[in-house]
């Protein structure tokens, strides 16, 4: 893994100056994935959402490598379909042999565990030579704050609203790091913005192979989390020392648990990260005790789950 003075003299792919929020996750999450990909030559595609339309207004652009804009949906698809034709030209001699290049797909929540699902699964089976990283900031943020099936249960979403009725998300989250690990891939991780060494190893790794990775980076988002701007880092920081998003690696087939100062002993109750959010407000007034409490036991049977896979 490079140093982090090795990291600093890396050039930045993305450029400043692009028009996400203040606090923006997505675009840390970028930044520090292109750092893993050394000086190799990338092309990237990102799909409709946040980090598409804040980065690439006409005739602006912050991409600082060959960009490829993407329908909402289709992202894996469009930049698996770029990798092959890479592959072709260099068949039929109009590429040299031993050029290099890295293909990377970025998409949200909303387009990677849903509409875009189906994309990412053929990508990953057909075996494509690219990374593809979600930025999970836990709904469809830029059409207005909707749930996706990564909102959290008991958030507060526009399409999962808090009242008489319900309080917020009834379901479960979708687990699609271990979705896409059972595609049998060569590489697949989750990963968090406030752990930049353990983020920016993992995408070391994804740019290595040979075939497909993936990257789940933990992305929180101001504007619909309900949290001030300066507080995306430490929000981050909540969701990992509370087990609400554990930090692993799937390597080959070999589950490995990547933050093992987070233990079953000592892990922070899931209040410290829900109490800064606005959009679980209401699971602290009188009456959502057993909500809270359910949400909890989410966590625990998750935090479980990922410790025995890890042989832990």
């Amino acid at each position: 893994m490079a140093t982090i003075k090795e990291l600093s003299h890396r050039e930045d792919r993305l450029e400043g100056g692009h028009r996400l929020c203040a606090g923006c996750g997505a675009s840390i999450a970028v930044r520090q994935v292109l750092l893993g990909a050394g000086e190799t030559p990338i092309v990237a595609g990102c799909a409709t959402g946040c980090l598409e339309v804040s980065t690439t207004i006409y005739p602006y652009n912050s991409w600082k490598v060959p960009f490829i804009h993407n329908a909402f949906e289709n992202s894996a698809a469009t930049v698996s379909g770029v990798e092959a034709a890479f592959k072709a030209l260099k068949r039929a001699g109009k590429i040299p042999a031993d050029k290099k290049v890295k293909f990377v797909a970025f998409g949200g929540d909303g387009g990677t565990y849903d509409i875009g699902l189906q994309s990412l699964s053929g990508a990953m089976e057909r075996g494509h030579d690219m990374v593809y990283v979600c930025y999970d900031n836990g709904a469809y943020m830029n059409t207005g704050i909707q749930r996706s099936s990564a909102t959290p249960m008991g958030a507060w979403a526009t399409t999962a609203e808090v009242g008489k009725v319900g309080q917020g998300k009834p379901q479960r989250r979708k687990d699609l790091t271990s979705i896409i690990a059972a595609h049998n891939i060569p590489y697949a991780a989750q990963a968090s913005i406030s752990d930049w060494k353990d983020l920016a190893a993992k995408s070391e790794k994804a740019f290595a192979v040979e075939g497909p990775a993936f990257l789940n980076v933990f992305s929180p988002c101001p504007r619909g989390w309900r949290i001030p701007y300066d507080a995306t880092v430490e929000i981050a920081k909540a969701a990992v020392g509370t087990a609400f998003w554990p930090l692993f690696e799937i390597e080959e087939g070999t589950w490995r648990y990547t933050k093992r100062s987070v233990t079953r002993e000592n892990r922070k109750p899931i209040e410290e990260f829900l109490r800064p959010q606005g959009r679980f407000k209401h699971l602290f007034k009188e009456g959502n005790e057993e909500l809270l409490a359910q949400v909890q036991s989410e966590v625990d049977w998750n935090f479980e789950y990922v410790l025995k896979r890890c042989g832990l």
